[in-house]
């Protein structure tokens, strides 16, 4: 059997460091970018909602949205039923940057697919939202803390 998370891990990786890369004239590090375009196509996602939409735990998000503030691209607000709770929304400033992180996303995305038919671009999107859901089912288990049996 091929191992296709290898593949799927250097495509990732490749693609991450080609972001960094190019996202520091913007003063983005790190991954920033990916809880910055996901706070624009999600106004007001609370922190919880968006560590779990990109994979990562808590600490790890509250870390990249505290920088994300720092730097003036995202804002906390109350929620305006629970003060508890923190929405979390673009600023000015990352709403100029999201159309630059938008396209860098829809260029890349035609440079990985290039080659592919319509066809194969579906199937692909499928099979890897597959495997995704698979993921996710072992992800919530251990990060309960229980531990897999392999």
């Amino acid at each position: 059997m091929t191992d296709i998370l290898r593949e799927v891990g250097m495509i990732a990786r490749a693609l991450d460091s080609i972001s960094n890369i190019e996202f520091k004239e913007l003063d983005l590090t790190k991954g920033q970018y990916l809880y910055l375009v996901r706070i624009c196509e999600n106004p007001g996602i609370i922190q919880e909602k968006l560590a779990e939409m990109i994979k990562v735990d808590r600490t790890t998000a509250a870390r990249a949205i505290q920088k994300l503030e720092i730097s003036g691209f995202v804002e906390k607000k109350d929620d305006e039923k629970n003060k508890k709770i923190k929405r979390l929304f673009s600023t000015e400033k990352g709403k100029q940057a999201y159309p630059f992180l938008k396209r860098e996303g829809d260029y890349s995305n035609s440079v990985a697919l290039a080659g592919l038919s319509e066809e194969e671009s579906e199937t692909l999107f499928h099979l890897l939202h597959r495997v995704r859901k698979n993921i996710e089912i072992e992800w919530e288990f251990v990060k309960k803390g229980n531990k897999r049996d392999y």
